[in-house]
């Protein structure tokens, strides 16, 4: 009985960190964020009204909100097929047997480390209209200097730097392109099969769980994406110097949040992100099921 209970205990001492930093940096913020969106706080007045669902109402009468939801569904629409495309082509040429392929891939997967801040300032510094090197090439080839940071350029800057670290989609697809058997592959040369055909009826099919997993992380990413204000700005100070193209749903809740000062707007606002980022998600696994296939089958489907 003694010895039971030193065990349990030493169990819940070894658990209780984890615990406690759950509790306290997951399960209370997002209490306190869903009693937020039920009240009008300004995040300042120690006092606030409790307004049950006028937020969540609020949001599907807001054409500003609507119209930011709707700009960020077209820019994952674009952005995750692209990004994917890119790194399935790029995993398929350093997977070749070429020299120093290994250079290579470090080359191409270098700017996915980058740290998004960083890599939407040097952005903005590559494509500012006056000292930006983009304009630089332009001048010397006689060409006149363009606007990048403005509308309607600004929309395409921002599909680069999602392109431009597209070296993650990549080292995952070649991770999924090393796990094809190449007996497989070989047997389709054998019975006269184009490399074409063998790449679209062998390669992308075991592929697919893995472009399942890159679609689904994709969208959840490009949903909550907040480049656009730092590629715009440079800095913090606001959203009002995001270019309207690009003024996407995270950038109007940060509006809400620091320059409209309605905490418990915004809170609502991020709260339905979450239900349509589930409910995409949850959609995209259902259409998917009879598209991927699986080298050994999931459980629950026999």
């Amino acid at each position: 009985m003694r010895s039971s209970y030193r065990k349990a205990r030493t169990f819940y001492l070894f658990v209780a960190p984890w615990v406690i930093g759950f509790v306290a940096l997951t399960v209370f913020p997002l209490g306190y964020a869903f009693w937020l969106s039920l009240t009008d706080s300004d995040g300042l007045s120690p006092k606030t009204h409790f307004v049950g669902f006028e937020n969540y109402v609020e949001i599907f009468n807001d054409p500003l909100t609507l119209s930011s939801l709707g700009k960020t569904g077209v820019f994952a629409l674009i952005t995750v097929p692209l990004s994917i495309f890119a790194g399935l082509l790029l995993a398929v040429l350093v997977n070749q047997p070429i020299r120093a392929r290994g250079l290579y891939r470090a080359l191409i997967y270098l700017p996915a480390v980058v740290p998004p801040v960083g890599a939407a300032l040097t952005f903005r510094l590559i494509f500012d209209r006056d000292a930006g090197a983009a304009n630089g090439i332009l001048s010397t080839v006689g060409g006149n200097p363009i606007t990048w940071l403005v509308d309607p350029n600004a929309r395409y800057v921002l599909y680069a730097l999602v392109l431009w670290g597209c070296g993650g989609s990549m080292i995952i697809s070649l991770a999924g392109l090393q796990d094809i058997p190449r007996e497989l592959l070989e047997a389709a040369r054998v019975d006269g099969a184009s490399p074409w055909k063998s790449f679209t009826r062998i390669t992308v099919p075991l592929l697919s769980p893995v472009i399942l997993f890159q679609v689904i992380t994709g969208v959840i990413g490009s949903l909550q994406s907040f480049a656009p204000l730092l590629l715009s700005s440079g800095s913090l100070s606001g959203a009002g110097t995001v270019p309207q193209g690009n003024y996407m749903y995270m950038i109007h809740v940060f509006a809400q949040y620091f320059s409209a000062s309605r905490f418990g707007y915004a809170s609502a606002m991020l709260w339905m992100l979450f239900a349509v980022i589930l409910l995409v998600t949850l959609l995209i696994i259902k259409v998917s099921a009879r598209t991927v296939f699986y080298t050994v089958e999931p459980e629950g489907t026999k």
